[in-house]
């Protein structure tokens, strides 16, 4: 297929500044063309996107140790019928840097680049960590989403950024940090690798050389740093009952050898919603049975498009 590639480089010019990159990729045998480019958000940051195919915006969430990429047998499909946006949160991918003393959420982030997109409302779809934000999003900004999936997660039990790390929480974190060290960084990344591609199913290995790419390029900096409360958590979960019923369709995608067969909390609290488990397939569904998960997911889209 002959393609034009048309890459623009804003040159790192001091140290420290942000080095700038818009990618437009023209497919000239299916008129298709994509562009990348960062939108600065809260704190300096700089978050890293990718923007393919024209319709009702439709923005992916990666999960953790992971970016943008573990959405690439999505990518062709959703791009064909929708405004398919796929991001990396801050500290993963192109996106730039956390820091420890960063006051914001992964969720905010979101909201910032659909602002900086001029989108109002859009579908989402998270999977495990972004599943995550997804599920903040859904508690904290309903208003912003025209529907939501959430893939092998959902709202966080946990503390959000109201509740700042007390001494307890920073001496364990300095145990845990100091354990990883001594253990290895590689180690550590292997185990995980591991861990995501034996919970699978009977295609398991084909996403196996995939996810140890993403996860060698992982910075790691999480499991290494004080990482500040980037999900609403337990505030969202206050908020969506507080809210509740909020009127955003939801479906809800558990994969068959995760072995997590309860009802997600997150439909006692939505007008419609409803939960599938794709069979012969983990935690890692989208990658490793794109096709069942592809149709899954553009069929729930379809029911609840305005095009």
């Amino acid at each position: 297929m002959k393609y034009v590639n048309r890459i623009n480089f804003l040159r790192r010019w001091s140290l420290g500044s942000v080095c700038l990159v818009t990618v437009t990729v023209v497919l000239l045998a299916g008129c298709a063309s994509q562009r990348g480019c960062y939108v600065g958000v809260q704190g300096g940051g700089m978050v890293y996107y990718e923007e393919r195919g024209k319709g009702e915006p439709l923005i992916l969430l990666h999960g953790h140790s992971l970016d943008r990429r573990m959405w690439d047998t999505q990518w062709r499909d959703f791009s064909a019928r929708y405004r398919t946006i796929r991001l990396d949160f801050r500290g993963y991918g192109l996106s730039s840097a956390m820091r420890e003393d960063l006051h914001t959420t992964h969720v905010d982030d979101v909201v910032a680049l659909m602002d900086s997109l001029k989108i109002e409302r859009a579908h989402v779809v998270g999977l495990s960590m972004g599943a995550f934000v997804a599920g903040d999003m859904l508690a904290m900004y309903p208003d912003r989403l025209q529907s939501c999936v959430l893939c092998s997660g959902g709202i966080r039990n946990s503390k959000g950024p109201s509740e700042p790390m007390d001494s307890a929480e920073n001496a364990k974190r300095d145990q845990e940090i100091a354990a990883l060290r001594l253990r290895g960084v590689e180690v550590m990344k292997r185990e995980w690798t591991e861990q995501l591609v034996s919970g699978g199913g009977s295609r398991r290995e084909t996403m196996r050389k995939p996810l140890r790419r993403m996860i060698s390029q992982w910075t790691a900096w999480q499991p290494l740093h004080k990482e500040p409360r980037l999900f609403y958590g337990k505030e969202a979960w206050a908020e969506l009952r507080r809210k509740a019923p909020v009127s955003v369709p939801l479906l809800v995608l558990r994969g068959e050898t995760e072995g997590k067969t309860s009802r997600a909390r997150e439909l006692d609290y939505v007008k419609d919603g409803e939960q599938i488990t794709l069979p012969d397939c983990g935690h890692m569904m989208n990658m490793e049975q794109p096709q069942r998960f592809n149709a899954t997911v553009l069929s729930f889209l379809s029911k609840h498009s305005r095009q």
